[in-house]
């Protein structure tokens, strides 16, 4: 049995897995799944959201130890929350099993203007001054190509019981700012969406070449690649997990 962590990105929860927990349950029906919520949002979104990546791995290891959940683990991180199981991996590798990173940017490693797509910076700041809608809409433009509206319409239901503020938002966006990599010791596998409006695609790329691991990339996925094609991401996590043992 394999235990596996799902970590989200910014101002996200972990109901925003949506659909793709289940399909990774039924492809691992024995494992089990924890999806964490971050300080400032889903069931933690009265708390003040951490501005260091560091403090989010203590996050992290603090609410499994509290579940009494011990590894090694296996780990399924976006953006945001692949920085974390970046940090996580390299303070404490003996924890950590493999890695699957989809859709990340890494300082030093991707230059800035990478790391953040300019041309999503006046969606982002609209998303400040937007109202529960406007927020989520502006989201669902820029993290996926299909753009559900039944997703649209959950998601706007979850911000509306758990909001996330503008200022945790910031502590977020501060936290992946300031965070600087550096590789881990464990087995790592990249996922990418080729046309990812927030990310560029060449971080994950340049990423591959430069730590000499694997890098996938779904052609049409976006940011949000387990919403775009969980199903796909699930057959490359497979392929990539049976050439371990």
């Amino acid at each position: 049995m394999k235990t596996w962590v799902l970590l989200r990105g910014l101002m996200r929860e972990s109901r925003h897995w949506g659909a793709f927990i289940p399909k990774l349950q039924a492809q691992y029906p024995e494992d089990q799944i924890i999806a964490i919520d971050w300080p400032g949002n889903g069931v933690l979104h009265q708390e003040k959201s951490l501005s260091h990546i560091s403090d989010m791995v203590a996050h992290i290891r603090q609410t499994l130890a509290e579940q009494h959940i011990s590894g090694p683990f296996y780990i399924l991180a976006i953006s945001l929350g692949a920085m974390a199981a970046v940090a996580w991996a390299n303070a404490f590798p003996h924890e950590i099993r493999a890695c699957v990173l989809i859709n990340t940017s890494l300082r030093p490693i991707n230059p800035f203007y990478h790391r953040l797509r300019l041309q999503s910076i006046p969606a982002l700041i609209r998303l400040l001054f937007s109202n529960v809608q406007g927020k989520e809409k502006i989201i669902l433009e820029l993290t996926s190509t299909n753009k559900p509206q039944a997703a649209l319409e959950q998601w706007i239901q979850f911000q509306k019981q758990f909001p996330v503020s503008s200022s945790n938002i910031l502590r977020q966006l501060t936290a992946a700012i300031r965070y600087r990599a550096h590789q881990p010791n464990v087995p790592l596998l990249l996922l990418s969406g080729a046309k990812d409006k927030l990310v560029s695609p060449a971080c994950s790329q340049t990423l591959a070449s430069k730590w000499q691991v694997p890098c996938r990339v779904h052609t049409e996925a976006g940011h949000d690649l387990p919403l775009d094609d969980g199903d796909w991401a699930l057959k490359q996590i497979e392929q990539y997990l049976s050439g371990l043992h």
